[in-house]
């Protein structure tokens, strides 16, 4: 049966999660071959969830307003990463038609279980928060309709499947008796997976370490007979951190770590390259070994978190207390061993790997459906892409809708993945109407929007530049044209954003010079502004009924950077290289 996934209850404080990784302990790398850079998935890709079947590994992440909902990655040595599906695929199944911009799919979990994985998430429907479960056997789907688990308050949910058959469910929630605003609790009850359903007593375990400062992306580990609950503290930004406690019995009582934090870049100067590193989850390799993936922000200038929060990787190692006045020693998790950072550069947790160049995304499309990277903004309340109609081309069929909070409007696109990049399109588009429009996009969200589109007005038809922001449309340049085949370039430099035209794909003329970036800044743009900037296509008829449409032959995205590690330098011009 579809369940729609509609509102629960509580109003909290999002924050995400982070990880990294490192070496075996003690291990020095011998060359630039034998480590990997991080991030290792780059632009937009928050709260990252673990899981390892065999020799694979599993990867999700939070995709809040935008749809297909849920990204899944596959990798066989945790550095190199393929998007094989979305666990989120049907727009009917999900109430994600309407949202505001930040809110939708939070953090989520994904795990195995006995030939099934399973996906715990939240919906936060502008504030009401829906936790549910969708199952596979394969994990590119396809995934079952949400289970909905009634009176499941909170966010981040978490699933832990103990090896005495029972299922856990750990989430977090506003306690009914905060010592301050913001303090969150975390909370487990059994859940009966065959119904999908809470059942038992619910048990309150822990507040964090550090006060409760939005305690939340929980997850319990079980390893030699202990429960570890490693939870995320003091928010997505700066202060973000990770704590870890332990108990004998899952429902507790827990015992905090007295090195917590275990991880964090609290204590780095914000100009540091590597901010807000939180929201982690662990995974044991085949050979015993540990790792931890966790977001951070790569922030231009120590500020501007144009990327959104990625995912990065880092060893862990488990060290027991020395203390020979103790009579029960206990064993807790160490991050990133050697140095207790996210790092550039760390060794390859498997030998004979490397790590391939980077992401460059090219698209004909010619094929039946869409590839798996390209995202609309909300669950479309109808099909407004065809594939189909004109030959190796996608036609977007303008809607009523244009950018902005809520709407329902035609656009795909694409995470900007790089600091510096390029991306081209071919588009054929002739305006019906005054208000028609189409072209190529760099969003932040519906509250920031740039838009290089052909229109018509009076004058006839024209190429303009403009900026939305907070549904108001400011012009910045536009010029009159005569042709109804055109390609459209933008192009990133960090805080420097460029758009380009040409009639035949060669002799490019810019529109509207050197933009500021800063106007696609999570931190200059207001409200929660969780992801990172999209570059995509876009149609509209601006509040009027059409039948018009816009072609476009292709799509190309790449880098334009110099090494990978460009960004690192950039922001520590001084650091040594060796």
């Amino acid at each position: 049966m579809t369940v729609k996934i509609a509102s629960a209850k509580l109003v909290v404080i999002v924050g995400l999660f982070a990880v990294g990784c490192s070496p075996e302990f003690g291990d020095e790398p011998k060359s630039s071959a034998e480590v990997f850079s991080n991030p290792i998935i780059p632009g937009f890709a928050p709260d990252p969830s673990i899981v390892r079947v065999e020799d694979d590994f599993y990867l999700v992440n939070s995709t809040f307003e935008y749809f297909p909902g849920i990204p899944i990655y596959h990798s066989n040595d945790l550095v190199n990463w393929e998007l094989i599906g979305h666990a989120l695929s049907e727009p009917d199944t999900v109430e994600l038609q309407r949202v505001q911009s930040g809110s939708g799919i939070h953090a989520s979990t994904i795990r195995y279980h006995d030939g099934t994985f399973y996906i715990i998430t939240t919906n936060n429907v502008d504030g009401q928060m829906a936790n549910f479960i969708v199952t596979a056997t394969d994990a590119a789907g396809p995934w079952s309709a949400p289970y909905v688990l009634d009176g499941a308050p909170g966010i981040d949910p978490s699933l832990l499947f103990d090896d005495d058959g029972r299922a856990w469910y750990v989430g977090n929630h506003m306690p009914p008796d905060p010592q301050f605003p913001g303090q969150a609790e975390i909370w487990l009850q059994e859940v009966d997976i065959e119904q999908m359903r809470l059942v038992g007593e619910r048990h309150f375990l822990w507040r964090g370490c550090c006060g409760g400062v939005w305690a939340e992306g929980p997850h319990i580990y079980k390893k030699d007979g202990y429960y570890y609950l490693l939870i995320s503290e003091g928010g997505t930004a700066y202060e973000h951190a990770m704590a870890v406690a332990i108990s004998k019995e899952i429902t507790g009582p827990y015992q905090s770590n007295p090195r917590n934090p275990v991880l964090s870049h609290r204590q780095f100067s914000y100009a540091y390259p590597i901010s807000g590193v939180g929201h982690a989850d662990l995974v044991e390799l085949a050979d015993g070994r540990w790792y931890s993936v966790a977001l951070g922000w790569r922030l231009v200038d120590g500020v501007h978190g144009l990327l959104g929060r990625e995912t990065f990787l880092l060893p862990v190692a488990w060290e027991t207390e020395p203390y020979a006045w103790k009579t029960e020693k206990l064993t807790f998790p160490v991050f990133a061993p050697l140095t207790g950072k996210i790092e550039l550069h760390t060794p390859l947790p498997f030998a004979g790997t490397r790590q391939n160049d980077e992401l460059a995304f090219h698209d004909d499309f010619d094929a039946p459906t869409l590839r798996h990277e390209w995202n609309f903004r909300r669950a479309p309340e109808r099909r407004f892409h065809d594939l189909q109609h004109s030959q190796g081309a996608l036609r977007l069929m303008l809607q009523a809708g244009a950018i902005g909070e809520g709407e329902q409007y035609s656009f795909v696109g694409i995470r900007q993945r790089h600091f510096q990049f390029e991306a081209v399109t071919k588009m054929y588009f002739s305006p019906a109407a005054n208000g028609e429009e189409a072209g190529i996009s760099a969003l932040l969200n519906d509250r920031s929007a740039f838009l290089l589109a052909v229109g018509r007005n009076d004058e006839g038809d024209v190429l303009q530049l403009t900026h939305n922001v907070n549904d108001e449309r400011t012009d910045i340049a536009a010029v009159k044209i005569d042709a109804d085949e055109l390609f459209l370039k933008v192009t990133g430099d960090y805080l420097n954003y460029r758009f380009f035209y040409s009639e035949d794909g060669s002799g490019w003329k810019s529109l509207g010079g050197e933009i500021d970036g800063k106007a696609l800044s999570p931190a200059v743009v207001g409200g929660f502004n969780y992801t990172g900037v999209y570059i995509g296509l876009y149609g509209s008829a601006n509040s009027a009924a059409s039948g018009n449409y816009a072609d476009f032959d292709f799509f190309n995205y790449e880098s334009t950077a110099t090494s990978r590690d460009d960004w690192f330098h950039r922001q520590m011009p001084n650091e040594n290289r060796h």
